[in-house]
């Protein structure tokens, strides 16, 4: 065993650093728990000092992995021993996340309601603190031209305008819609005014050759979709 600068041993936390990465390595992410995979990021970020403590603590506020990482920066700090190159490390792996999604999603040459579709929405959107609504646009095949946010809103309601929705359908000449929105409160169940906002939209597209394949609804708890729930 290597001895400190000063010839001590080195700090306990140098052996379980490796340890960590190793059995990352050989054994895939299933064998590291959620603040496991956060003391890996933190390695990077804290060099010199044992980590456990902070990803502990940070679970303990966020409760999962997932959640800890699409946290708001300014939430993160709040905890102690968060530096801002933490909060960086956190960010690049929420972006990541993201574009690996998104990234599935467009190979692909035709989607619907697939769980491609749902993997990526809740990546994208179900650990946000504020409601928003995105609108996935379909060419003739079903193949993704656009995905836009729509509207960002309040933490249980987003403004929705069924003809802006439209119009931009077709100026993107897109045939088909895949409506999708987040409920922070982490219940995906629709409420009334989603369904009838989704009604709403449905009225304005289907004259104009625009079919709306399905509003999906994304939260910590889940997802639901309107269409396999029988609602639209």
């Amino acid at each position: 065993m290597s001895e400190g600068p000063n010839g001590d041993e080195p700090p306990h936390y140098q052996g379980h650093r490796s340890r960590l990465r190793r059995r990352l390595l050989e054994a895939g992410g299933e064998a590291v728990a959620d603040y496991e995979l956060l003391e890996l990021l933190l390695f990077r970020a804290i060099p010199r000092r044992d980590v456990k403590p902070i990803a502990k603590a940070l679970i303990a506020r966020f409760g999962s992995f997932a959640e800890v990482v699409a946290a708001p920066p300014a939430r993160l700090a709040e905890i102690a021993g968060v530096s801002e190159a933490s909060i960086a490390e956190f960010k690049i792996v929420e972006a990541a996340a993201r574009r690996f999604a998104k990234g599935v999603l467009t190979k692909r040459r035709s989607i619907g309601s697939s769980g491609e579709v749902i993997d990526y929405c809740r990546t994208a959107m179900a650990f946000e603190g504020r409601e928003a609504f995105r609108v996935l646009f379909l060419d003739k095949k079903n193949g993704l031209i656009a995905d836009e946010t729509q509207g960002v809103g309040t933490v249980d309601q987003t403004p929705v305008y069924p003809r802006e929705v439209v119009r931009r359908a077709l100026e993107l000449s897109a045939t088909a819609l895949i409506l999708v929105h987040n409920h922070p409160s982490g219940d995906p169940t629709p409420s009334t005014q989603d369904v009838k906002m989704t009604l709403d939209i449905i009225a304005v597209a289907e004259p104009l050759g625009v079919a709306v394949h399905d509003h999906i609804i994304v939260g910590r708890d889940g997802h639901a979709s309107l269409k396999s729930l029988r609602l639209i």
